[in-house]
């Protein structure tokens, strides 16, 4: 597990770097101020698409499917996959294109005219990146199936590279429809990288596909669906409030979201490996799987967390354009970075109930948490300002995974309250180093990577050690 996690990281860690890149780009270029607002608030609904496909969407739906499938029968099955999801994606892009004045008034409410009609214009290009999101999502499934994660981990890297080619040479001169168009052959460029493998596996787009398969993988899907709609409408409710925040509030939530997910990117790989390995297994030997990559889960973010909250001001001052490490978004970071550790346990809960073919109850654990965080999403920022959202983000993180360790394993329940407690005593330990700015942003980042390379070694101690029992 461990080596097919660490090789899909290393495959995505570029793609993570490109969109990191280009969101830098984007500040430096523009500036963290309205007309970046309105371009992030075009983008919204094709990032929010490719963020849930990307996190496995489609797969932990279809991939039992898949595996159920007598081997000669699955090329016929992903012929008919890929049509209709082609079909769905044309029909979804269109829908936003005529659709997208309506929609950025929705979210982004608090923008003026003008950056509304500059998102609407960028918005009616931006949706045709959808059909190829599509796409590349379906042509993963046969892939992960056969433990090939690399090439499906590089869709990143390749969708945002033409975005940050453009903005590297255009700079400050950067058109936004242009700009859209970049994006239209990243999605394409993903697919492209796809074909040769899928092609080698037997798959032809004109296989005929057998009856009701697309009614299976529905009966699947609409849970996790539900469940990432509820996700991606809290992070539209926090570009909405952001809105009203003052200029410049989105962009700050935006950057803040993208250097927290850096850690994120090896959960990702976790996630995809683990659920590709229960699937098909029994109810012992999924339970074994889940308790080792809970494991290793707390590995790899406790440290990231610790670390982030630590240096959160002087990477903010080092990573980023000059002046926002003086603002609210180095706390804003350092707040988002606590919420690591518990929604990655959550994510895994998830993919444990995912193998065993069973969307519904994390569906209902998980509109749990998002009712919860909504709730606060409309009362914290505007007692706390855009801090607010953080802490809200938390409050449903929280919610969500102690239902669903309620409903898993009560002793699951009692163990991960220890550890999480420990985590949280640990955060605000780091919070020290966070105010320790008095020497200097290479004395705070060698204190913050130190307290990082310390957990780290005692975590893959401990976790070595549980191996060998």
């Amino acid at each position: 597990m461990l080596s097919s996690t660490l090789l899909l990281t290393l495959a995505t860690l570029a793609g993570l770097f490109a969109g990191f890149a280009r969101e830098w780009l984007l500040v430096a270029d523009w500036g963290a101020g309205a007309r970046t607002d309105a371009y992030l608030v075009a983008l919204f609904l094709p990032e929010a698409l490719r963020t849930m496909l990307a996190g496995g969407l489609l797969s932990a739906a279809a991939l039992p499917l898949w595996q159920a499938q007598p081997a000669q029968t699955q090329p016929y099955w992903l012929a008919g996959q890929v049509r209709h999801f082609l079909l769905l994606g044309l029909a979804l892009a269109l829908g936003i294109m005529l659709g997208a004045p309506y929609l950025v008034k929705m979210i982004g409410l608090g923008l003026s005219v003008a950056d509304g009609l500059q998102a609407t214009q960028a918005l009616r290009y931006l949706a045709w990146v959808i059909p190829g999101l599509f796409l590349q999502a379906i042509l993963t499934i046969p892939m992960q199936a056969n433990s090939r994660f690399v090439l499906p981990g590089l869709g990143s890297l390749l969708f945002n590279l033409p975005v940050v080619i453009y903005l590297g040479l255009a700079k400050k001169d950067a058109d936004p429809i242009t700009l859209a168009q970049c994006f239209i052959l990243g999605s394409i460029l993903m697919v492209l990288l796809l074909l040769p493998s899928v092609l080698r596996m037997g798959w032809r787009p004109w296989h005929r596909a057998p009856h009701g398969d697309n009614i299976a993988v529905w009966r699947q899907l609409w849970p996790l669906l539900s469940s990432s709609a509820a996700s991606q409408g809290l992070t539209l409710l926090e570009r909405l409030v952001a809105s009203f925040l003052g200029e410049g509030s989105i962009t700050l939530l935006n950057l803040a979201r993208k250097l927290v997910n850096i850690p994120l990117i090896a959960l990702m790989s976790l996630n995809q490996v683990l659920l590709g390995k229960m699937s098909g297994e029994g109810a012992i030997a999924r339970r074994k799987m889940l308790d080792t990559g809970l494991l290793l889960c707390t590995l790899l973010t406790l440290p990231a967390a610790v670390g982030l909250i630590a240096a959160a001001p002087a990477l903010v001052d080092l990573l980023l354009p000059k002046g926002l490490a003086q603002g609210p978004l180095p706390a804003l970071l350092a707040l988002f970075a606590v919420s690591i550790i518990f929604g990655a346990w959550n994510a895994l809960l998830a993919r444990y109930y995912y193998a065993a073919a069973d969307t519904r109850t994390p569906l209902i654990c998980e509109l749990s948490g998002s009712g919860v965080q909504a709730l606060l999403l409309l009362s914290l920022p505007y007692l706390f300002g855009i801090w607010g959202i953080a802490a809200a983000v938390m409050g449903g993180v929280l919610s969500t995974g102690l239902l669903l360790c309620h409903l898993l394993d009560k002793a699951l329940l009692h163990k991960l309250l220890q550890w999480g407690c420990c985590a949280l005593i640990l955060c605000a330990a780091a919070g020290l180093i966070f105010l320790w700015t008095d020497q200097g942003q290479i004395a705070q980042l060698c204190a913050a990577s130190l307290a990082a390379l310390l957990l780290f070694s005692i975590g893959a101690y401990g976790f070595k050690k549980n191996l060998i029992r």
